[in-house]
């Protein structure tokens, strides 16, 4: 699953924000299917492309490799009961 979601960061979400100067990292799955990603370069010092772009990673990762994954950037505590 971690190459799938690997797969969809680097097509989908990296030319969009390498376009702004920032990109991502993906850490890791857990065993609660949630994602955790590093925010690079601009995109690791803005409060908006946190906010921004995390949903809709999620939601595009849930739509194109598994409906119940859940995405955080690095440093938060996820709840693994679904938020």
């Amino acid at each position: 699953m971690l190459d799938q979601i690997g797969a969809v960061i680097t097509q989908r979400v990296m030319p969009a924000l390498n376009a702004d100067g920032g990109g991502l990292q993906v850490l890791g799955i857990d065993e609660h299917k949630v994602v955790t990603i590093q925010y690079q370069g601009a995109c690791g010092s803005c409060p908006s492309a946190i906010q921004g772009t995390l949903g809709a990673i999620e939601n595009l990762l849930q739509s194109e490799v598994d409906p119940d994954l859940r995405v955080v950037p690095a440093g938060m505590a996820a709840d693994p009961t679904g938020w």
